[in-house]
């Protein structure tokens, strides 16, 4: 709604993501994704350590064979802003918003169709299309019709910090080999991500803390790789969920194979914000006109888990 007033002015944060290679490995798959990103006109650069360290002499990169980076309309933005005015503007559009709980579902006689969903305040609702959105419950929503999706709630732990002696520029959110990342956040303060070595499906409420894995884990690794974080104060941590998708770590979307009417949009396994605005219009566009119209969204059908063939995203942290 361009000249809406309302609308936020939202500034990327185009500090990119430098993910590190520490071995030949995974330097071949940043080599492999580097050309995938050149040929959509992506501005991703594979830097040396000589070139890392030049333009970033904050890092420790003794034991770095490759990062790579894109400093072009990557990084991160307000997204709590975001999501308010679609919501905002989706009213405005006539969508209704019900405050409630679906706890069941029917299926016609074929079994091939959803025809209501019943929620926790008692009132039916029928069916023309079902949209399964609802996050890492969402095999919990999938078995009310009784359809099972590799979807589970994963633990991911964040924390804000300041630094003693604050970074003379601004940090990219950096993929340490480790899988911990940091970056920028703003005023002075950065933050960490991670989360345990031992990574199990968690209860959908468990958002409790582990308060040893920031001293025994986390901070050690982004003080050897930027060593001015050596001395830092932690100002505020949380605990949320990815909703992750065991199979191959990608979204999940379009129609079941059997139950026609039931429509997925699952499994982002940590990339929602990012994706989200293209699998959004994909799916509305499926539902409207009954194909993707914009962009062929295919490849994340979950055809692909009926047939067992994965479509694999590596880029998890």
């Amino acid at each position: 709604m361009r000249g809406d007033y309302r609308v936020p002015e939202l500034g990327i944060h185009n500090f990119g993501y430098m993910y590190l290679a520490d071995n030949d490995e995974f330097a071949q798959q940043l080599r492999q994704a580097y050309q995938v990103q050149q040929l959509a006109g992506a501005a991703t650069q594979l830097m040396s350590p000589d070139e890392i360290k030049q333009s970033y002499p904050f890092y420790n990169t003794d034991d770095i064979l490759l990062g790579s980076i894109n400093l072009v309309d990557e990084g991160y933005w307000d997204s709590t802003a975001v999501f308010d005015w679609w919501r905002r503007s989706a009213k405005e559009r006539g969508v209704e918003y019900v405050h409630n709980e679906v706890v069941a579902m029917t299926r016609n006689d074929s079994g091939k169709r959803v025809n209501s969903i019943t929620l926790k305040s008692g009132e039916v609702v029928r069916c023309g299309q079902l949209v399964n959105a609802s996050g890492p419950r969402a095999v919990k929503t999938s078995r009310m019709a009784g359809i099972e999706i590799p979807v589970e709630p994963r633990k991911r732990y964040s924390w804000v910090f300041s630094a003693e002696q604050a970074l003379d520029r601004d940090l990219p959110l950096t993929i340490d080999p480790s899988g911990v990342h940091v970056r920028e956040n703003g005023n002075g303060t950065y933050q960490a991500g991670a989360h345990n070595d031992i990574d199990p499906a968690v209860d959908y409420d468990d958002f409790g803390m582990d308060h040893c894995l920031w001293e025994n884990h986390v901070w050690p690794i982004p003080a050897t790789r930027i060593p001015q974080f050596e001395a830092i104060r932690v100002i505020s941590q949380w605990a949320g969920h990815y909703a992750m998708n065991t199979f191959d770590h990608n979204a999940i979307m379009g129609p079941h194979t059997e139950v026609e009417n039931f429509i997925f949009l699952n499994g982002f396994s940590g990339h929602g914000l990012q994706q989200s605005p293209a699998m959004g219009r994909a799916t509305a566009e499926l539902i409207t006109y009954g194909e993707y119209r914009s962009l062929d969204m295919a490849p994340f059908n979950y055809a692909r888990i009926a047939n067992n063939q994965p479509f694999v995203e590596n880029a998890i942290i």
